[in-house]
């Protein structure tokens, strides 16, 4: 039994009922050995809403999760007919995911929770428009960018 990592596209925004919804299917049918991890590529992002830091989750691929499992016909068709899922990449024949690349999401998923990045990125000389504290409707261009604070 060798476990490979195959790239499942879904519904967007429907990423984590459907790795749920796996998890269950397969205890259920008792195929829970043929998988191993599901993995949602996410990352922290900050945002200054009212003054106060909030941190949610972006996905950096929308729509996709990486599901590591043993392909058989009744894994396959486990995934494939869970709901939202609407099919493997590469169709008929799935293909493997090379552990390299999957090696590098989970990397850049520890970076991202190390460090949240910010949801909006400014770059010199661009104009902005403030929205709210005193300097309400005033816009400027940016001289100076600091991601750290």
């Amino acid at each position: 039994m060798s476990m490979n990592w195959y790239a499942v596209t879904t519904y967007s925004n429907y990423e984590s009922k459907v790795k749920a919804a796996i998890i269950e299917r397969a205890k259920a049918e008792g195929l829970e050995a043929n998988f191993g991890r599901i993995l949602i590529p996410q990352e922290e992002v900050a945002d200054v809403i009212r003054g106060k830091r909030k941190i949610s989750k972006r996905s950096f691929y929308p729509g996709y999760l990486f599901v590591e499992m043993d392909l058989n016909e009744a894994t396959w068709e486990l995934v494939r007919n869970t709901p939202k899922v609407t099919n493997f990449v590469g169709g008929r024949k799935p293909t493997p995911v090379p552990l390299k690349q999957i090696e590098s999401i989970l990397a850049q998923m520890e970076e991202g929770a190390a460090k949240p990045a910010p949801r909006v990125i400014f770059d010199e000389g661009d104009n902005v428009r403030v929205i709210e504290g005193p300097f309400t409707n005033f816009t400027g261009s940016v001289d100076e960018v600091r991601p750290d604070k």
